[in-house]
């Protein structure tokens, strides 16, 4: 693999996984590090997962649909064999976009705590 291929890749390990981590790296109190920047960290980590997810199941179900579309427009007569599980997966991807939204409200809970 080729150093322009892998760029992308290790860049957006950095920005889902390494900037959140040094946002908790720091004990509170310590060399003026306090809550809030417990919160940024926990706000970033949480819009790279809604952003993250939304990317690939925005991605998944274009490629899904478009699949579907040509294989019924090369066989219309297959047109219902392809639309159930068509529908069915966009439903699986669907609830992963939906769990990376659940997740980003856990991150922003994690760093509001009541009381």
């Amino acid at each position: 693999m080729s150093t322009r291929k892998l760029a992308p890749a290790a860049l957006a390990f950095v920005a889902a996984f390494l900037v959140p981590l040094a946002a908790f790296a720091q004990e509170v109190g310590k060399m003026g590090a306090n809550k809030f920047d417990v919160k940024t960290g926990a706000a970033i980590g949480a819009g790279f997962a809604i952003g993250l997810g939304v990317l690939g199941g925005a991605m998944g179900q274009g490629r899904a649909a478009g699949a579907a579309l040509e294989g019924i427009s090369r066989n219309p007569g297959a047109a219902a064999r392809i639309q159930t599980p068509m529908i069915l997966g966009l439903a699986l991807i669907e609830s992963l976009v939906l769990l990376a939204f659940v997740i980003a409200f856990f991150l922003q809970g994690f760093a509001n705590p009541a009381g």
